[in-house]
């Protein structure tokens, strides 16, 4: 199932994105200060606090969730909270770590043709036992 590409939840997601790439860039000018403050308006305040607090100790508020495991502390997703993520229901937070939870973008799919097929695995035999032979007894 692929992640919706609209709504509130992917909205707010969209900004929280923008918003960490733009505190945690290298550039630091008047006009990325006020691209900060327009996206921290457009953000709900409890969830503004809670990416605040994140931030304030150095770390990233976002995480991307790939392979249903956090790109933040690394450690598995439940498949709800994946499930909750893919249909855009609610934002969702890393257990661990506390981060906000994103769907990755999607990769590019790659042709047929570069596709390589499996190759069989080579069928192995038994080998057949030689007859035992036992010394006749008179």
């Amino acid at each position: 199932m692929r992640p919706l590409e609209t709504g509130p939840v992917k909205i707010l997601l969209q900004n929280l994105l923008q918003l960490q790439e733009l505190e945690f860039g290298d550039v630091k000018d008047s006009a990325t200060e006020a691209a900060i403050s327009k996206l921290r308006q457009k953000i709900p305040l409890p969830i503004l606090e809670h990416y605040s607090r994140l931030t304030a100790r150095g770390k990233k508020g976002v995480a991307f969730a790939r392979h249903q495991v956090c790109s933040g502390c690394h450690l598995r997703i439940p498949i709800g909270a994946i499930n909750t993520l893919m249909h855009g229901e609610d934002i969702q937070m890393c257990e661990n770590c506390g981060r906000y939870l994103a769907l990755p973008p999607e990769a590019p799919v790659e042709p047929a043709s570069a596709v390589v097929a499996p190759i069989a695995p080579e069928i192995k035999t038994r080998r057949q036992r030689k007859p035992v032979v036992h010394p006749a007894t008179n």
